[in-house]
């Protein structure tokens, strides 16, 4: 009787999946039908709205960088399943986040699902106590203050805003390899005339030439005064590291030219270099004419987490003599509803005393990452900068295509890496390698480099 009654059950139930499975491919059925039907009234009938494209947006050549990898990334990946494909393309951690930052982030959850612990909004500049530590951890000897600092959810939202705030009418300058966010970022504001073809750049910023014969930094001699310049130091993506000498004559430059330098430190804590400025404020009269942006990302393993923060001097003026610091302050609280509460209580706990030195420890492996990566492609005769004050390495192979260069290395070795000409003009002839990766990863990485392209001549 039992087994009958288990057997009648079990029927049943091989009856109900058959019938839920017939269901679902007549709903699935349907949805391709409609799909059908909806997509040859659409292009029969063309129906549109009244509103005009952003005509800046239409000017971009092709997607964002590293979505467009991503894109090669996959359709290599559908064309050889099975192949283990190692990433040193985009710069993303790939480390846990430090335990007593992550227990701090995990207290402030907790906390919110109590009576006691629960908060709403917050101030969209950050809590004051993070500014403060902000302020005293990585601005204590260049005379900033914490209302200076503004906490937000990363670097790249930031230059978002301060390219809103800036407005349309600005000239802008900009290393030349560099970060895409700044080229983009203009283009989309309306800042650039269209791109130009025939230099593979966009007409109306000043790209700032940054290549091995001149140290990775402009000649500035050469560069037209613009109203701003975007500055990265350690520059993503080369990972040169800008001397105390050079920034002073950027300070200069800016000053003499009524500029305001947008500085992307937020590779900062991979310097290790005494002579290499971790902030532009260590140069004498630059919170008189520089912004700088930074970021937890690549220090904590925030990449995902999202807590950064910008620093607006007191002292910096608009030409009519007002203060930029009011000016972001209104930014920040008409689109901005300040970082995450979670977030920001990891953020504190990144800048108390153990949480420094955690963070030093993180660095410190991707360092050992960009190290073996550096030496693996000097000792196979290959031109190497970068990869001793930065977690990047950047690779000459001269007179070849990038992009050429980066589908040859995933086709040979399955392994990603960034096209230098997606940097900017002179990235051309580069790759870029990223030391964010498991150990393990690294080390198989550059012995499928060595297998795959040996000792160069």
């Amino acid at each position: 009787m039992a087994f009958s009654s288990v057997l009648t059950g079990t029927a049943l139930g091989r009856a109900a999946v058959v019938l839920r499975e017939s269901h679902c491919e007549q709903q699935s059925r349907r949805r391709r039908q409609a799909h059908i039907c909806c997509s040859s009234v659409a292009t029969a009938e063309q129906v549109r709205t009244g509103l005009k494209r952003n005509e800046n947006i239409g000017k971009l050549q092709a997607g964002y960088l590293f979505p467009e990898i991503a894109r090669r990334r996959r359709a290599h990946q559908d064309k050889h399943p099975d192949a283990k494909v190692i990433s040193l393309g985009i710069g993303d951690t790939t480390e846990p986040i430090p335990k007593l930052i992550a227990d701090a982030m995990q207290k402030a959850a907790a906390g919110l699902g109590t009576l006691a612990g629960y908060s709403g909004y917050g101030a969209e500049q950050g809590r004051g106590e993070l500014r403060e530590g902000i302020c005293n951890a990585f601005y204590s000897s260049c005379g900033r203050k914490p209302h200076e600092i503004f906490v937000s959810d990363g670097s790249k939202c930031d230059i978002g805003r301060l390219q809103m705030m800036f407005g349309c009418e600005q000239r802008v300058a900009v290393q030349d390899p560099s970060y895409p966010v700044y080229v983009d970022s203009s283009v989309i504001m309306g800042m650039t005339g269209n791109y130009n073809a025939s230099t593979t750049s966009f007409d109306n910023i000043e790209y700032m030439v940054c290549q091995p014969d001149n140290d990775f930094f402009p000649d500035l001699s050469k560069v037209a005064p613009t109203d701003l310049i975007f500055f990265c130091s350690p520059n993503n993506p080369t990972g040169a590291a800008a001397t105390r000498q050079q920034l002073t004559e950027l300070v200069a430059f800016a000053k003499k030219n009524g500029s305001i330098i947008v500085y992307d430190a937020a590779y900062a804590l991979y310097i290790s270099d005494d002579n290499c400025p971790k902030s532009i404020f260590e140069i004498p009269g630059a919170e008189e004419c520089a912004i700088e942006t930074c970021s937890f990302s690549k220090y904590a393993g925030f990449t995902g987490v999202r807590l950064g923060w910008t620093v607006v001097p007191e002292q910096l003026r608009y030409a009519d003599g007002s203060p930029v610091i009011a000016d972001f302050n209104r930014i920040m609280t008409t689109v901005f509803n300040g970082a995450s509460i979670v977030a920001q209580a990891g953020g504190l706990a990144c800048v108390q005393p153990e949480g420094l030195a955690e963070m030093q420890q993180l660095v410190h492996f991707y360092k050992e990452n960009a190290d073996i990566l550096r030496q693996t492609f000097l000792d196979m005769g290959f031109k190497v900068y970068g990869g001793k004050n930065a977690p990047y390495v950047w690779v000459g192979f001269p007179g070849k295509p990038s992009w050429d260069v980066f589908a040859d290395i995933l086709e040979k070795c399955n392994i990603v890496t960034t096209p230098g000409s997606g940097f900017g003009p002179a990235g051309e002839g580069f790759v870029r390698a990223s030391a964010f990766g498991h150990r393990k990863d690294i080390l198989e990485a550059v012995e499928r480099f060595k297998k795959a392209y040996g000792k160069q001549r």
